[in-house]
């Protein structure tokens, strides 16, 4: 996208999609650096960073789609990164505390961002990629995608990535798979919770996406953002302060531009502004 920076790892796309759902109001995020198989390095995640903070200042972008070059999605952390860090580049164990921070902050930033986060995975989604595959809000993967939380076999935790694991399948299936080394399929991630969906191939993949697609089109972006905040408080809010933040973010719906127009166009039975396609638009 023109106002967006020009990114070395990350390559950008918006629409249009064919047929009458189409728009610009959709960012496709790959990752690209086919070469080593999308691993996340440390120029890769300080641009996701940047990328994401202004997506937090975007509402006209509707939704955002996270996949992967050379058919992989994404094989982790760089490992070659991590032997620098052996070999003398973190001085303390502090420096290396603050690149691992710096890998959980953009974890939290996919998780929280206010666009639905469909998940495309096709070839692997290894440990860290694994782990941005449970911060999105909708997963379709094929059937021959592999996962692996591998990690602990090269003798380090899954750390940043754990929480966001245990939120998305559960403490006792994060357990079993962080603490075996867990290997799985496209069909196996379906069972377990992580797929949404699983597709026969990318074309079916494809055809999934733009469903997915035309249906957040029928929401409300605004509503769908305060919608998705109040899911994500209820990790740590109590019931009363989770009365407080849904009373609050009903109101702050309810009194906006699109409260009006949705309780209004409900009233004259017409679709809202924000579910009219661009064919109806110029008919």
């Amino acid at each position: 996208m023109s106002d967006f920076l020009n990114y070395k790892t990350l390559e950008l796309e918006t629409g249009p999609e064919t047929g009458p759902e189409s728009g610009h109001d959709w960012l496709t995020i790959w990752f690209n650096r086919p070469k080593v198989r999308n691993a996340l390095s440390a120029e890769m995640i300080t641009e996701l960073l940047h990328l994401f903070s202004a997506l937090k200042d975007r509402p006209d972008i509707r939704g955002v789609t996270l996949r992967g070059r050379g058919g992989i999605f994404c094989a982790g952390g760089d490992i070659k990164e991590f032997k620098s860090l052996l070999q003398g580049e973190a001085k303390t164990s502090e420096d290396v505390a603050r690149a691992s921070r710096r890998n959980g902050e953009l974890f939290n930033m996919i998780n929280e961002t206010p666009q639905v986060v469909i998940i495309l995975v096709e070839g692997a989604a290894m440990a860290g990629g694994m782990g941005i595959v449970c911060c999105g809000d909708v997963v379709v993967v094929t059937e021959d995608a592999k996962f692996a939380l591998t990690e602990t076999s090269i003798g380090i935790p899954p750390a940043q990535i754990a929480p966001f694991v245990a939120a998305r399948l559960g403490s006792h299936m994060a357990r079993r798979l962080m603490l075996t080394a867990g290997r799985f399929d496209g069909a196996e991630a379906e069972k377990i919770g992580l797929a949404d969906y699983v597709a026969k191939d990318v074309d079916h993949m494809n055809g999934i996406e733009i469903d997915i697609k035309k249906r957040v089109r029928k929401c409300a972006a605004g509503a769908n953002a305060v919608t998705k905040n109040i899911i994500l408080a209820t990790r740590y809010a109590g019931r009363t302060e989770m009365i407080d933040i849904a009373g609050a973010g009903f109101a702050k719906c309810m009194l906006s531009d699109e409260g009006r127009e949705g309780v209004t166009s409900f009233l004259e039975k017409r679709k809202p502004y924000w579910a009219v396609s661009p064919i109806e638009k110029e008919a």
